[in-house]
């Protein structure tokens, strides 16, 4: 590729041109570009030095520190060069920007160790000092935290649940050099090329430029809110935000009703109770597969039609309960209406608040809504790192299980920077959880799974199956390597290629009370069922759409992980509080099916025979 010179310029890969005549043209289902590579003639790359006046002031000198340039020792600016200026009207006015490093997170640091000439690229695109060949592991952090001043993001809206994790790229050293105003010259936005399965950035110019002017974009495009764009351009313009108050009350009502019109959930008639005969067989209509092949009750039946059904068992979430409760109110289902606040980070972390107030319950990590929480989190994380305390924090999709697109950071601008993906939730990354001795590894996490049974809301009836599933990391637990994997994650059961461990509940416990005498599981686990009666006597609390709908033909299965942290009582005591991660619906049993061939005997009886008491089950509530 050519390269772009101008007197006082750095050298740097050019923009491309659109060609006008074929300009987003479509022919024959793809989209047909030209690209002309006159760019050069349009635009330049400055090096600004800017120098410090003797009798410049300490307010002056604070101004020009906080002005937005990514790179931080070196100032450059991109200029129109073109002795016509540009037109904004004019159909040549749009131009190609080559993406110089794409990637997923969480192989950004194996790429950068890996790829020949990528760090060194980078370090010089940023502005990070890196001497000799090989990779430093201090050049690869700096690069890691730099990053996030030039990270730019899209992900695909189709395929696979992982091909659909969000993607982030950096532009290549002229769209990289594009300073941010409030006021931009420009405006750029991700282009997928199709034909080449290559993307790159559009650059358009949003007014008439003259020559000599400078080409800039805004950070935080879109954004009117003057305190969430002050949070969005920190990584650039660094602010303090010790004024804004911390706390997160719950939201108001209206944010319930929204979620509701956003899930086109319509909420069903109230009806009475259905009540069949105490030796009807019920048909069930399901699409889940371990149900197909594990329900063996005698009262079961299983109908290929979902017209003849007395139960719908389905994978899928259940939208039109209204037309449901009105033309076929004795119908059984396995699911609630509104149990999105259950299932869905951030409406998880806003009802459990009605059980632990502002700062949330103690059973369940610090957690921010990044999309409506952002300045609240910003100042908490600011106010933590003012009293020294620890700041690693964990960024989630508020929907996404599997540890999908899930990172561990310590890194405020990454946190701000996620916020432009899908929507996620922030939350206390656990920094002293209760470890797991593996003779093989040593001290390693796990986490716990238990399945809890909903029989209904009012009144509030609620079973957990007697058995509790383990998942554990596969490498000791060290606040270092966040983005090891297998040292910080414990889901290990989708990727063949990674070491699954096994500990069954009965031989888990006597090896946990052995490492841990002073903590006898009978006495954990009844911390864990508190934890698990509070949650649901929260989301059960209000009428829907803000709590669950007490809906008389609704049953669920729900599948609550956690960790145990070590927590100082105020008497000195130390003790291991549940810490609740996630709830899930309509979760993965086959593990449950293959050593426990009654579990879902067990549940059909309980949820739809209530009949618990043959089977493996407790009542919570």
């Amino acid at each position: 590729m050519g390269k772009l010179r101008h007197s006082g310029s750095v050298t740097c890969p050019r923009p491309h041109r659109l060609a006008p005549e074929s300009t987003l043209r479509p022919l024959a289902n793809s989209w047909q570009t030209q690209c002309v590579f006159d760019a050069g003639e349009m635009f330049g790359i400055m090096q600004v030095e800017e120098v410090e006046e003797e009798s410049e002031g300490e307010a002056a000198r604070e101004v020009r520190r906080k002005k937005p340039n990514p790179g931080s020792e070196l100032c450059y600016k991109v200029i129109v060069t073109s002795e016509n200026g540009l037109q904004a009207a004019n159909p040549n006015s749009i131009f190609l920007i080559d993406h110089a490093w794409t990637c997923r997170v969480e192989h950004a640091r194996q790429q950068l160790q890996q790829v020949p000439g990528l760090l060194h690229r980078m370090a010089n695109l940023m502005g990070v000092e890196f001497h000799g060949e090989l990779p430093s592991a201090e050049a690869v952090d700096l690069v890691l935290e730099e990053m996030w001043r030039f990270n730019q993001t899209y992900q695909l809206s189709h395929g696979t649940a992982e091909e659909k994790v969000p993607v982030w790229y950096i532009m290549d050293e002229f769209g990289s050099r594009i300073q941010h105003s409030d006021t931009p010259s420009f405006a750029t936005a991700p282009f997928f090329y199709m034909p080449q399965q290559v993307a790159y950035t559009l650059l358009w110019p949003l007014r008439d430029l003259d020559t000599g002017e400078e080409v800039t974009r805004d950070f935080a495009y879109g954004e009117a809110d003057p305190l969430i764009r002050r949070c969005r351009l920190l990584p650039w313009v660094p602010a303090d935000m010790l004024d804004v108050s911390s706390s997160t009350p719950e939201p108001p009502d209206q944010h319930y009703q929204a979620i509701l019109e956003e899930n086109k959930e319509k909420l069903p008639l109230a009806i009475s109770p259905v009540a069949y005969p105490r030796d009807h067989v019920f048909r069930v209509y399901t699409d889940v597969q371990q149900v197909l092949s594990h329900l063996t009750h005698p009262r079961f039946t299983f109908t290929q039609s979902e017209a003849d059904a007395d139960i719908l068992y389905n994978f899928s979430h259940f939208k039109d309960y209204r037309r449901l409760s009105q033309e076929r109110p004795n119908v059984l289902l396995n699911q609630f209406p509104c149990e999105n606040l259950l299932t869905v980070k951030d409406c998880l972390a806003s009802i459990a608040r009605r059980a632990g107030g502002p700062e949330g319950p103690a059973w369940l990590p610090r957690t921010f809504n990044l999309r409506t929480e952002l300045p609240q989190f910003v100042s908490y994380f600011q106010q933590r790192e003012r009293r020294g305390q620890d700041n690693h924090w964990i960024c989630k999709p508020w929907n996404l299980a599997r540890s999908l697109d899930t990172h561990i950071t310590r890194s405020l601008h990454s946190v701000i920077r996620h916020r432009e993906s899908t929507p996620k939730v922030v939350s206390k990354y656990i920094e002293s959880p209760v470890l797991f001795l593996r003779e093989d590894v040593g001290k390693v996490k796990f986490d716990v799974r238990y399945v809890v049974l909903l029989r209904s809301v009012k009144p509030l009836t609620l079973f957990v199956y007697d058995v509790f599933w383990l998942r554990f990391s596969n490498r000791p637990f060290a606040l270092d390597d966040l983005d090891d994997y297998e040292k910080h994650f414990t889901v290990m059961n989708y990727d063949p290629e990674v070491v699954l461990k096994q500990v069954h509940y009965d031989e888990f416990i006597p090896e946990f009370e052995k490492q841990y005498p002073e903590f006898p599981w009978k006495s954990v686990q009844g911390e864990i069922f508190q934890a698990f009666t509070e949650l649901f006597q929260a989301a059960c609390a209000k009428p829907p759409p803000l709590g669950l709908c007490d809906y008389a033909s609704s049953r669920a299965v729900y599948a609550i992980d956690l960790m145990l942290k070590w927590d100082d009582r105020p008497d000195g005591r130390r003790v291991m509080q549940p810490q609740i991660l996630e709830v899930n619906f309509n979760p993965d049993c086959e593990r449950a099916c293959r050593y426990h061939p009654t579990f879902f005997n067990d549940v059909f009886s309980t949820l739809y025979l209530d009949e618990p008491s043959n089977c493996h089950v407790s009542r919570l509530v």
